[in-house]
């Protein structure tokens, strides 16, 4: 009897604490994992659903398909009206504002004269260019109000409404590939599962060569004017380094940005499942042809434009 209740004595702390765990509460979902955990069953249904041939896989082919889809509806309209507010600041409000200068000029030496500024003919000129820089800022940042291009909405719009799309995507495919899931059982490609990285880094070195020639393809369609422009620049820019002056040059801090980030998407894309691997590079090259089509759309526009100004000069 003794070794009974003193089995029993060494049991009963046991048994609270297992009973104590089995009481705990189980982790509560909150708004956003619901929503994820809705839309990767809803995803996986749809893959099933959609009437692909037989000897297509599913799952693939219809990451593929969401993601044309999706950007087509939420990208593709932004970017146009990115592209258009672009166009104004280019061909609208630039060439008014050199219209502008000449009297820009004029003003800034009435003002010169009435204070009294004296000096030599290169000081002078200096110092023409120094008064008309802020009146001429002044006045670009007018016209861009008045013709609905500032650039800074125009540059992040595009940006704020890709990125919930591509992160919650991402998100909505990496719950997905949770064991157990059906993308074990598919291959595409160099993919032996979805559920799996590429394990010979195809598709990680497509998405660091996609993004990298979305970066270099932009100068193929540059106009002239922007062309003579980054001269100007260029030419300005080595002077100034010449007086030993330290200049900075945003344009090729952000295409060496762009260009790290090209390098750094393989690395991350190695580490992510292949359903994830897939859908961000259909979504890159998707982006890629997506600029070509409104940069070649933009180079057309601008050559009518020139060319309906011909006309109406000669006339």
């Amino acid at each position: 009897m003794f070794s009974t209740r003193t089995a029993l004595s060494t049991l009963r702390p046991s048994l609270a604490a297992s009973s104590r765990r089995s009481q705990r509460p189980l982790p509560r979902r909150t708004f956003v994992s619901s929503t994820i955990h809705g839309l990767s069953e809803g995803f996986l249904d749809l893959a099933i659903a959609l009437p692909f041939p037989p000897e297509w896989p599913p799952y693939s082919c219809s990451i593929i398909l969401v993601t044309v889809v999706t950007r087509l509806a939420f990208t593709v309209p932004f970017s146009v009206w990115a592209k258009n507010r672009q166009w104004r600041a280019e061909n609208v409000v630039v060439p008014q504002l050199k219209s502008e200068m000449p009297v820009i000029h004029k003003q800034v030496q009435q003002d010169m004269k009435r204070d009294g500024f004296r000096g030599d003919k290169e000081a002078v000129i200096a110092e023409i260019n120094k008064r008309s820089r802020p009146v001429a800022a002044e006045r670009r940042k007018r016209l861009l109000r008045a013709h609905s291009c500032s650039p800074i909405p125009t540059i992040a719009l595009p940006i704020v409404t890709q990125l919930p799309l591509f992160v919650g995507t991402s998100m909505v495919l990496s719950h997905a590939a949770r064991a157990p899931t059906p993308f074990d059982a598919e291959a595409f490609f160099t993919l032996t599962s979805l559920a799996h990285a590429d394990a010979t880094l195809t598709l990680p070195i497509m998405l660091g060569m996609i993004t990298l020639a979305n970066v270099e393809s932009a100068r193929w369609f540059v106009s002239a004017e922007a062309l003579e422009r980054e001269q100007r620049v260029a030419r300005w820019t080595a002077e100034r380094r010449a007086r030993g002056e330290n200049v900075l040059e945003p344009r090729r801090i952000y295409q060496t940005s762009l260009r790290i980030m090209a390098v750094a998407r393989i690395l991350i894309a190695a580490m992510v499942p292949g359903c994830i691997q897939l859908y961000w590079v259909t979504s890159a090259t998707f982006g890629l042809l997506q600029s070509w089509a409104l940069d070649y759309w933009d180079m057309r526009r601008r050559a009518r434009s020139v060319g309906a100004g011909k006309e109406g000069s000669s006339v």
